[in-house]
């Protein structure tokens, strides 16, 4: 009987042994899954972490005409600084002004942004004029300033309205100037003549609202 039960003490050891490494074992690989684990899921963390900053970096660098920019070809519901509202579809835009479509019989005008004191926006157009854009060649027009845009107009000899903050003024630009514009008054359906020109306005641009022609 003591044979025996030596016999089955010296087999058990190895057996205990192989039974202990095992679950050594198992708890190194369940250890080192746990730390795979809390290690990726950290990296994910950091890499949501770095994804909202640049898109806080990227939002903090926006300006108005980059919401409007992404907004162009829809309606969009502006007021202007002195408060009076204009329903507008913008269709281009230059350096400091951008190209639109007024009302809903489309009128064709020129806004400087500078005049634009807000925007009206849906919940959809909050989150399309936020979307960043897409990478274009840049535009010889996106560099044009407002004053460039009224000399076009000034060469064309285009009868047009100039809205200003006390009113509307109509007549053809005679000469523009680094910072204003001299604007033959006559009637918007008349020509240009010299007969039909009631006078003379120099308007400063910062003070311009809108342009219609």
């Amino acid at each position: 009987m003591r044979a025996i039960r030596g016999t089955t003490a010296v087999e058990n050891r190895p057996v205990s042994a192989r039974v202990a490494a095992t679950v050594r074992l198992v708890r190194w690989n369940e250890l080192f899954d746990d730390l795979e684990g809390q290690l990726e899921r950290g990296l994910e963390l950091e890499d949501a972490d770095v994804r909202a900053e640049e898109e806080r970096l990227r939002l903090g660098r926006l300006t108005l005409r980059d919401r409007l920019v992404a907004l162009t070809g829809e309606r969009v519901a502006l007021t202007l600084v002195d408060g009076s509202p204009l329903d507008a579809r913008a269709t281009s835009f230059g350096r400091d002004w951008m190209a639109a479509e007024l009302g809903e019989r489309r009128e064709p005008a020129i806004v400087p942004l500078g005049a634009i004191a807000q925007l009206a926006l849906h919940r959809a157009s909050v989150a399309s004029s936020l979307r960043p854009r897409q990478p274009e060649p840049s535009a010889l027009s996106e560099r044009l300033g407002f004053a460039f845009v009224l000399r076009d107009l000034c060469r064309r000899r285009v009868p047009l309205a100039v809205v200003l903050g006390g009113g509307t003024v109509t007549g053809t630009i005679d000469r523009v100037g680094r910072d204003h514009l001299d604007l033959a008054v006559h009637e918007l359906g008349d020509p240009r003549r010299k007969r039909l020109v009631a006078g003379t306005r120099v308007l400063a641009f910062d003070h311009v609202l809108v342009v219609r022609f």
